[in-house]
């Protein structure tokens, strides 16, 4: 039976195993600070492990349920409002003109690419915690005052 364990602040896949009448633990993957199964580990897994089946489905769904977002003083809710803080400073200092006028068009080009995508993937989520917010997050703005770190 595989399942994700979390020691510190990683996230390991690991599968029990039974020899000379006692369970081990093997290590499969170490899947860092998110704890993210992606297509990338799967294959590590199947080229290392071959003989190991496992429900990838039932993983991924156990490894993305490891975010409480409902706290907002739980460290993951602390260290995702951080990174989004980061982030907007980082693209706030990003101004058009250095982009256009770097020395390559193709770091140009993969920058709007990924802004691109960025948005598209923030207007996606914005639309999911709208749509969850008329329902079981109904009070979300009176509540996310409290997320907030004083100075």
């Amino acid at each position: 039976m595989a399942f994700v364990r979390r020691k510190g602040n990683t996230f390991y896949l690991v599968h029990n195993v039974r020899r000379g009448g006692k369970v081990r633990q093997l290590h499969l993957a170490r899947l860092g600070e998110k704890g993210r199964i992606t297509d990338r580990v799967v294959k590590e897994v199947a080229k290392k492990h071959p003989f190991v089946e496992l429900n990838w489905r039932a993983l991924r769904e156990q490894a993305s349920q490891k975010v409480n977002l409902a706290d907002p003083n739980s460290p993951e809710v602390q260290k995702l409002i951080s990174t989004l803080r980061s982030l907007h400073l980082e693209l706030a200092d990003l101004f058009p003109p250095v982009v256009q006028f770097s020395e390559s068009p193709l770091v140009a080009k993969e920058l709007r690419v990924q802004l691109r995508l960025l948005q598209t993937t923030i207007q996606v989520k914005l639309s999911q915690f709208d749509a969850r917010s008329r329902g079981r997050f109904g009070n979300v703005s009176q509540q996310s005052g409290g997320a907030r770190r004083r100075s």
